[in-house]
């Protein structure tokens, strides 16, 4: 028999626990000598008001022995097994690729982008040299935008065992078993390519095939069903079954599927810019004074508003973390965050985003279905061409954030962890109008929820364009192949029905279960 209790404590008390055994007869009322063991499942710090606690929850075997966890996703050999391709080797694209192998498929993986190691060589020329490579930057190469953007772990998902299923599966291939405890599980950039190096490996071990630097530039459609794609312009590929898992940024797929007549539709997205605070005044606020240390982590916040009947909210929080560049093309400036896994780093980051309907757009309505993308692609460019100059530059475009509040220019900035560096300008230049001032009114009451927040320390950078997809495709809600092409399965944050790592991992999985159920 198993049982769950929960044990809420001051966190200095935390370490004080060290009987288990012991809790767990006094919270269930059972004799100590009935439980043979007993094990955290979930944990979550409670920072509401002094003192800081801890919430716990434990699982209790009541006589029984833990049985040895069950790999959700069992690796055979799968060399000689039937294909599925598969384009895109992000969470979505990788988590399809485990599901088929252990279900007797073989993945065969196109991604545009290079490995993991090829790939931080191009990081360090968008963030040193200011040069962005449009086939490997921040959003594509090996994991997608998730391995160098973070690695947080969040998901409103309500099916927990899937997201179990994700989690274990990260802790096979390396991960902080952690991940399976925290009510915020975070992995880090710093640690997030092992992992996946050593999740494609097992692929290739198991039969499966990973291709770098191979971009999808056509597909054929015959009779409702994709005959052949394209690689680099000269490699004919016929498939059978097609996941599309190409991610939030791939606009020339998006662009490519509009010009071949499949169905895609514009999206609502979000947009706004990326704040950065000293990370010792995110802790002073949310800790009632204290900083983080030994026993607090580094704060973060989440934060949600409602500004002339929308919403305008806290987007990828990273604490103890860094602003990154992640344009995927030259003439563009777009920000994003991540934080290493120590979440060290003194200064701590966020998104700050408003929702971007189908109102919003009206101009650009003649794009018909790339509507939504264009949109958000001239206010990208808007902020490359106010700070940059010629055909290259990541410079960003920024303000202090009471500066941007008031409508004032600021002379000068605060120290900043975005590296290719910033330059003062005024954002309202840059953002819609309607976004600039719902992002002034919402900063006032991010100020009055959080004490100390509205600071002309902090710094505001623009642009945050890509929380997510402008395009959706659309699909079988059941089958999840597209609503007129029966082997085309659009997945993930790209397709428009992911937001996250695990999220998109999640997606992928059930993807290659359909496919399954058919092979």
């Amino acid at each position: 028999m198993q049982k769950t209790f929960t044990h809420t404590i001051p966190i200095a008390e935390e370490a004080q626990i060290n009987d288990l055994i012991k809790l767990a007869s006094r919270k269930l009322r059972i004799e100590p000598s009935e439980i043979k063991a007993v094990n955290v499942i979930k944990r979550s710090l409670d920072a509401r008001k002094k003192p800081i606690k801890v919430n716990l929850k434990f699982l209790a075997y009541i006589n029984e022995v833990p049985e040895k966890p069950i790999s959700p996703f069992p690796l055979q050999n799968v060399q000689a097994a039937k294909e599925v391709h598969i384009v895109g080797f992000g969470p979505a694209g990788m988590f399809a690729a485990i599901q088929l192998i252990s279900l007797g498929l073989k993945p065969v993986i196109f991604e545009r982008g290079k490995d993991v190691r090829a790939r931080r060589r191009d990081l360090a020329k968008i963030n040193k040299e200011q040069i962005v490579n449009p086939e490997s930057n921040y959003c594509f190469g090996e994991g997608g935008a998730g391995t160098y953007s973070d690695g947080k772990l969040y998901t409103r998902s309500k099916k927990r065992g899937d997201v179990d299923a994700i989690l274990q599966s990260l802790v096979e291939f390396g991960a902080d078993p952690n991940i399976m405890v925290e009510a915020h599980p975070h992995i880090g950039t710093n640690k997030l390519p092992k992992i996946i190096v050593a999740l494609r490996e097992a692929i290739i071990q198991h039969g499966g095939e990973v291709h770098f630097e191979q971009k999808l530039t056509d597909i054929t459609i015959k009779n409702n069903k994709v005959e052949s794609i394209e690689i680099n312009e000269n490699k004919k590929v016929n498939v059978d079954h097609l996941i599309l898992a190409s991610g939030h940024s791939a606009r020339d797929i998006f662009e490519l599927l509009h010009k071949k007549g499949i169905e895609i539709e514009a999206k609502p997205f979000a947009l706004g810019v990326r704040v950065e605070h000293p990370q010792k005044l995110i802790d002073q606020i949310q800790y009632h004074g204290e900083e983080s240390g030994e026993l607090l982590p580094p704060a973060a916040y989440r934060i949600v508003k409602q500004v002339d009947g929308k919403g305008v909210y806290s987007f990828c929080m990273c604490p103890g973390g860094i602003i990154a560049p992640c344009a995927t093309s030259p003439a563009e400036v777009v920000t994003n965050g991540w934080s290493p896994s120590r979440r060290n780093n003194p200064f701590a980051n966020s998104g700050i985003v408003v929702s971007i309907e189908k109102e919003d757009w009206k101009a650009y309505e003649k794009y018909g279905s790339l509507a939504a993308l264009k949109f958000q692609s001239d206010v990208e460019k808007k902020a490359f061409q106010l700070v940059n100059k010629g055909t290259e530059g990541q410079l960003a475009p920024a303000q202090r954030l009471v500066d941007f509040v008031e409508g004032r220019d600021s002379k000068d900035l605060p120290k900043c962890s975005y590296q290719p560096g910033v330059v003062p300008a005024r954002l309202d230049k840059i953002l819609p109008v309607f976004v600039a001032k719902r992002l002034r009114q919402a900063f006032r009451l991010f100020g009055k929820s959080m004490k100390g927040y509205l600071s002309n320390d902090a710094i505001v950078v623009g642009v945050e364009s890509r929380t997510s997809s402008p395009v959706s495709i659309p699909r079988d809600r059941e089958q999840m192949h597209h609503i007129r092409i029966s082997n085309l399965y659009p997945i993930g944050e790209g397709a428009g029905y992911a937001g996250g790592i695990v999220s998109a991992a999640i997606d992928g999985v059930k993807a290659a279960r359909m496919i399954g159920e058919k092979s």
